[in-house]
């Protein structure tokens, strides 16, 4: 079985996440880069699986800019076979269809039996990055789950809601996201860090994938206007001279709390 791990790199969440004024995309100079934990709690759901089943391969997809190598290799140390990184100066600022376009033509080249990601990236948030690409390739498509069983021939899993639990299956090949419910993921031990070094990784443009930018459908959401978030105005204190709780009350009363 080969199962494919959709890898994001995203801007650290422990530090400044900023928009560049003039482009509106993200300015990721603004903080450190790190892999989504989200995509990290996938790979470990396919690492999982590959430890205790013979004949299964574990390999990387990731579409970003030429520095996501470390965060790359960082999966292939925790034990990932592969990895094939999509860059090209063709898909600065590319919106999620776009996205889905290109992730989807990488993986019909590498063909596959299984795609596994997280539910939402840290940035975007959007969450339709891997409905997208079931439908692009025409594969059922998991979603949310919180537990996930895979087998030979069919994966099934467990997807929460606020009201129920709902048990899922599909045969394969098929695209599953998964959720923050599943193990943390493992950390890169020496030999693998030393390993991933002579693990192949592959790096393909638009041309390697057979892309013509020109044909891409265009994008379908597009940037009005961007402005610096204010800043934080200082908050409205009370203070106890007999009548805070007048005052209190009608401070919830002009803003509509109560």
């Amino acid at each position: 079985m080969k199962i494919v791990v959709l890898l994001k790199e995203v801007p650290d969440t422990y530090g400044d996440r900023k928009l560049d004024l003039e482009t509106g995309l993200a300015d990721r100079g603004a903080s450190d880069a790190v892999v989504d934990e989200i995509g990290e709690r996938a790979l470990e759901v396919a690492l999982a699986y590959a430890d205790k089943t013979d004949d299964t391969e574990v390999s990387i997809l990731t579409m970003a800019p030429e520095g996501a190598t470390a965060s790359i290799r960082k999966g292939l140390g925790m034990g990932a076979g592969s990895a094939v990184h999509v860059i090209d100066s063709g898909l600065i600022g590319a919106d999620l269809g776009q996205t889905a376009e290109v992730l989807a033509a990488a993986l019909r080249q590498e063909s596959f039996d299984l795609v596994l990601a997280g539910n939402e990236s840290t940035d975007g948030a959007t969450g339709m990055l891997p409905v997208m690409l079931a439908e692009l390739l025409q594969v059922p498509n998991l979603t949310n789950l919180s537990e996930v069983r895979i087998e030979a021939d069919k994966i099934s899993g467990t997807r929460a809601s606020d009201d129920c639990a709902i048990e899922v299956t599909s045969s394969l090949p098929a695209v599953v996201s998964i959720t923050e419910a599943l193990p943390d993921a493992r950390f890169p031990n020496f030999k693998g860090i030393m390993a991933a070094k002579k693990k192949p990784l592959e790096t393909k443009s638009l041309n390697d994938l057979g892309i013509d930018p020109t044909d891409m459908t265009p994008a379908r959401s597009i940037m009005l206007e961007v402005a610096e978030r204010p800043a934080r105005a200082a908050g409205v204190k009370v203070t106890d001279d007999g009548t805070a709780a007048a005052q209190l009350a009608t401070f919830l009363a002009d803003n509509q709390l109560v």
